[in-house]
């Protein structure tokens, strides 16, 4: 049988150490088996702020996919055409929604207004939409006006590995994530910065380049908190360097304020590890009770009483780990979000008008 071609138009790097980019690579590579061709179509990397060159390279790009050519349109790019350049585009579209856009922390008003508008508009010309969490399926349908019949949800999938074994000493928090504002790390440090007088050490595993001026502020605050001997920005690691960063982990964090899934969350529940997370988005149901202290995105008083509690209390640190490492077992596989992906490339085709979406 020959496979159904599918044209992803992505901006930017594939290789991206990122979530979206992870989820994105991942179901290429496995959509051959479920009978999807795809092909990557590289958008412009300035997304989700591009300048009228890149807008303009972009309107061409999308302009000749053709009529009828099934085309997945990630978000990041997607979320921010505007009007004119999305009708035009005579492909059928599959919007890929990791996260609305205008929820990014760090935007100005009139930014994160123009980018809400935005996104809005593009999906409802959009014949399907496909996000990664229940969550961001509510939000769509709340204030994007996405009807409920148009929304797939396709959760990213988690590789079943060994669990953590742990420093062996000093316990070491790991959080891993691009350094923006978004992931809440400002609030990480003031949190440690409450308790200084308990044994840690954090590495921050995520690249610093998205967002140079928060960096900035960033080791600012650290170095004033009189923590650089205890905070590790690692930078951005390959795979196999933060899956030694996660084997050698005591306990995971994260302080963001908005997630629209969370694969490191359940990246850590993999390794069996307890954490303290915040409720930001889709974070409170990535996240098993029974498995995490949860507080409040932006809390940074909340987030020192949590990490102070896991810090001072081995057993239940224990206790959270084996929640975890059980709930993992649970977790949703890649070859899940890519047949769920086929399905409805399959459907929106018009090749098989008989199988169901969703």
């Amino acid at each position: 049988m020959t496979a159904l071609r599918a044209v992803f138009a992505i901006p930017g790097d594939l290789a991206t150490r990122t979530g979206g980019y992870i989820y994105d690579s991942r179901v290429m590579e496995l959509l051959p088996e479920c009978g999807i061709e795809p092909v990557h179509l590289r958008l412009p990397a300035s997304f989700p702020f591009p300048d009228e060159a890149d807008l303009t390279a972009t309107q061409d790009a999308l302009s000749a996919v053709p009529a009828g050519q099934v085309l997945v349109a990630d978000g990041l790019a997607y979320g921010a055409l505007p009007a004119a350049l999305t009708q035009a585009i005579r492909a059928r579209i599959i919007a890929l929604c990791h996260h609305p856009l205008g929820l990014e922390a760090g935007l100005g008003d009139a930014q994160r207004a123009h980018l809400i508008e935005t996104e809005r508009q593009a999906l409802s010309v959009a014949a399907h939409v496909i996000v990664t969490s229940a969550t961001t399926a509510r939000t769509l349908i709340a204030d994007f006006a996405v009807p409920k019949s148009k929304i797939t949800i396709a959760e990213p999938g988690t590789d079943r590995t060994t669990r953590a074994h742990g420093s062996g000493g000093s316990p070491v928090i790991l959080a891993v994530g691009s350094i923006v504002p978004r992931k809440g790390y400002d609030v990480l440090v003031s949190a440690l910065s409450e308790i200084p007088d308990l044994d840690w050490r954090l590495v921050i595993a995520g690249s610093p380049d998205r967002a140079p001026g928060y960096v900035a502020a960033l080791r600012e605050q650290i170095a004033s908190a009189g923590l650089a001997g205890r905070i590790n920005l690692a930078g951005e690691v390959d795979e196999e360097e933060v899956a030694r960063l996660y084997d050698g982990a005591d306990i995971f964090t994260s302080a963001s304020h908005y997630e629209g899934y969370g694969m490191v969350l359940s990246e850590a529940l993999a390794r069996g590890l307890p954490m303290v997370v915040t409720t930001g988005g889709a974070a409170a149901q990535t996240v098993p009770d029974a498995a995490a202290v949860k507080v409040p995105p932006g809390d940074a008083t909340a987030l020192a009483q949590g990490l102070r509690t896991l810090l001072s209390d081995e057993p239940l640190r224990r206790k959270l780990g084996e929640k975890a490492w059980a709930a993992a077992r649970h977790l949703p596989r890649w070859e899940d979000a890519a047949e769920a992906i086929a399905r409805v490339i399959r459907a929106v085709s018009g090749k098989h008008h008989s199988e169901k979406i969703g």
